[in-house]
């Protein structure tokens, strides 16, 4: 399922009684796409649309396509789980490491959720949060976290 078929099922989930104007505007594309993918998702067996009156229509997810959307979902919580984890893995190393070192507190670089599973690993391991730069870094380098000394850039070269 693609992912703009996924949101429209989820839309349409929490509101049978929108319009495909309306779906439009909260996926943001056009309506003409919207009347295409209703009738692909009906096609499939995932909706069905009823008359409300002459001009308005109503749309409900059918049993194939509510198991559609929750498999789905639990596959993205499943696979943001595994992220999780991984994050979390990660985060105790480095704390593991910090803790071996005698790095008793740390700058965390960044914001957002990578960040925050840092955060809360540094809390529970003890190991201070400083507010600004000082001595110790942690950032978020896009595949896990990276521990440096303030005044390098991170890969131990001179800012």
């Amino acid at each position: 399922m693609k992912e703009r078929e996924y949101r429209l099922l989820q839309a349409i989930s929490e509101d049978e009684e929108i319009t495909q104007a309306g779906l439009a505007a909260q996926l943001d594309i056009a309506v003409g796409s919207v009347n295409w993918y209703i009738k692909r998702l009906a096609k499939i067996g995932y909706i069905k649309a009823t008359r409300m009156d002459r001009t308005r229509l109503k749309y409900n997810l059918t049993s194939e396509g509510m198991a559609a959307l929750a498999q789905r979902a639990t596959r993205y919580f499943g696979d943001a789980l595994k992220i999780y984890n991984r994050l979390r893995k990660q985060a105790k190393t480095i704390v593991q490491d910090m803790e071996s070192q005698n790095i008793e507190s740390v700058w965390l670089r960044g914001k957002g959720e990578t960040i925050d599973i840092m955060r809360l690993t540094c809390i529970e391991a003890g190991i201070k949060l400083d507010d600004e730069a000082q001595n110790w870094c942690i950032k978020d380098n896009g595949y896990g976290y990276e521990l440096y000394q303030v005044g390098t850039d991170g890969d131990g070269s001179q800012q």
